[in-house]
């Protein structure tokens, strides 16, 4: 709808004054009309004229498209558009007919990398990663709905300090290097017992020099099983064995939130090519030598100096950083990428990216990041895998769960998950989360399970009704029945905001003004019975399905009965 009117004033423009501009569109409140326009005011300085005299030409010309019914003016030279009554059955026809209604190709035939989750194995799953989870999957799904091929795809620290301090612990733990003590730990045991070997490993390491030391040359032999191909030294077993429950142990969680990726990249895959990278660019002088490491010193753009090599030879996180950029563009040659992590790390990643365009431009170019701040629940306290006192993934859901009153056996899966992933998605990417499982849950207010009863409310309408499956939509609309078409005609454009700004919170604030919107329309409109059912379960029906669709783009189930 918004595109038609755009049209409309771009011609009228064109026609009274032979220039092509950009027009601009927003929605005021419904008294002054469906769409507002200041480009009048945009054309006064070029033509010369006063804004009022402007908008007063393009009114008389806009009077006359047939997908207007009227324009006025306001102000200085707003000017305020009424679509037609034709425009409004044209916009109730697309929806009950198109599949895909709302969804739009401003990047068809674009490849888009969308990396997020990005748990280390060897440690649990906490809420940052939850979230991280359940925000790319839906910026993943706005980007598809925008036309885009979209690979889903997470990254780990396989490699590294961390894995040294855990292997040591699990040693420990076992003994020695003993793998077959490694199958008296029982499936469901498996992720915490490692994490307590973490923080054991990680307190460890604060607390002695020597052991210190040891947890850094188990690090080297990590190192040293990947560049041998080593499977089967009894160190190399149980690094494998480990890895391999923590890959099974992301893949069941992110199975139970509805997560998927298409590709894991370990560190131990992207370290070999940072590591090449960077020291092919020293030689270039895009890195330097410091104190036996080598280093980018990012004081020259207004950065700071950081460690891509250390003393000791092996790539830091920011070489691996190096070689997953490469890596991804190497298996995907994208047009976009994208990376949402913890907003710990911002200034880190500037640091990287302004590395990698000093000899790939594009590359750096083509990556956004986007970080987010901590998950905390209410009254919650800053959290710490390394002390252990984290909050973890289960546990968000796990609260969620408790405070649940609306559902039941399997239905409570999937309201437990649509209440935190609302909650989760409703807030603006960026600052601090806090999250209340009391609210999140209920059915009343901005929550998820307030959409997916209403969903099911409206699915209840359209059974008790005249079932057809071709509604008789007429041209006239009663004044509660326009406002919700005009309501369910904004839809396409929240698809394409919140793709073009990656920011899911704008589906999830237009699908609860669009779901009191049809409250008021059905509290003081009968539907089932009245002369004018057919026209009414029509708007239920448009109205139903562009709810699903909203819900599908933030990864929620709309379920039919509640």
């Amino acid at each position: 709808m918004d595109t038609v009117i755009a049209r409309a004033i771009q011609s009228a423009i064109k026609a009274l004054y032979g220039l092509d501009v950009s027009v601009n569109l927003s929605r005021p409140e419904p008294k002054f009309g469906d769409f507002a326009t200041n480009v009048a005011m945009q054309l006064a300085g070029s033509l010369k004229k006063k804004p009022q005299d402007i908008a007063a030409e393009l009114c008389a010309k806009l009077e006359k498209e047939s997908c207007i019914e009227s324009v006025s003016i306001a102000g200085v030279g707003f000017i305020n558009i009424r679509v037609s009554n034709d425009s409004l059955a044209a916009v109730v026809k697309d929806v009950l007919g198109a599949e895909d209604y709302g969804h739009n190709q401003s990047l068809k035939n674009k490849v888009v990398v969308a990396e997020y989750s990005d748990p280390n194995p060897f440690k649990v799953l906490h809420a940052g990663h939850l979230y991280t989870s359940l925000v790319g999957d839906s910026i993943a799904n706005l980007l598809e709905a925008a036309g885009a091929t979209v690979h889903r795809v997470n990254f780990g620290g396989d490699v590294g300090l961390h894995v040294g301090k855990s292997m040591w612990a699990i040693c420990k733990a076992l003994s020695g290097e003993n793998p077959a003590k490694l199958k008296g730990i029982k499936d469901t045991e498996r992720a915490n017992w490692m994490a307590a070997c973490y923080v054991r490993g990680s307190n460890a390491y604060e607390a002695d020099e020597k052991t210190k030391q040891e947890m850094i040359e188990l690090n080297k032999k990590v190192y040293q099983l990947h560049a041998a191909g080593d499977k089967t030294s009894p160190l190399a077993q149980i690094y494998w064995t480990c890895r391999q429950w923590s890959y099974d142990y992301f893949n069941q969680f992110y199975e139970r939130i509805g997560a998927k990726f298409e590709k894991y990249y370990p560190e131990s895959e992207t370290a070999p090519i940072g590591l090449k990278t960077v020291l092919e660019q020293l030689k270039k002088g895009v890195y330097e030598e410091s104190n036996g490491a080598v280093v980018f010193k990012g004081e020259r753009f207004g950065l700071h100096t950081r460690v891509f090599i250390n003393s000791e030879g092996l790539p830091t996180y920011e070489a691996k950083d190096v070689g997953l950029i490469i890596k991804k563009n190497e298996d995907y040659h994208f047009d976009k990428s994208v990376v949402i992590t913890g907003n710990e790390i911002v200034e880190y990643m500037k640091v990287v990216l302004k590395s990698i365009e000093q000899f790939a431009p594009e590359l750096s170019r083509a990556t956004t990041h986007i970080p987010h701040g901590m998950v905390k629940m209410t009254g919650g306290k800053k959290m710490s895998s390394r002390k252990g006192n984290i909050l973890r993934a289960e546990d968000v859901l796990a609260a969620a769960s408790s405070a649940n009153k609306v559902a039941s056996g399997n239905d409570q899966t999937e309201t437990v998950l649509g209440a935190v992933k609302y909650a989760f998605l409703k807030q603006r990417i960026g600052g601090d989360i806090i999250y209340d499982p009391n609210d999140s849950v209920a059915l009343q207010g901005d929550s998820g399970p307030y959409l997916q009863y209403a969903h099911a409310r409206a699915c209840s309408i359209l059974h008790k009704g005249v079932q057809s499956t071709e509604y008789r939509v007429l041209s006239t609309f009663e004044p509660d029945e326009r406002r919700l078409v005009v309501k369910i005609s904004e839809y396409p454009e929240v698809v394409a905001s919140a793709a073009s700004e990656l920011a899911p919170h704008h589906v999830c604030g237009y699908l609860y003004s669009l779901a009191q919107e049809f409250n008021r329309f059905y509290e003081n409109n009968r539907v089932v019975g009245d002369p004018r059912e057919t026209q009414r379960l029509a708007l239920v029906s448009a109205y139903t399905k562009v709810l699903k669709s909203g819900l599908s783009l933030l990864g929620i189930h709309a379920p039919e009965k509640m």
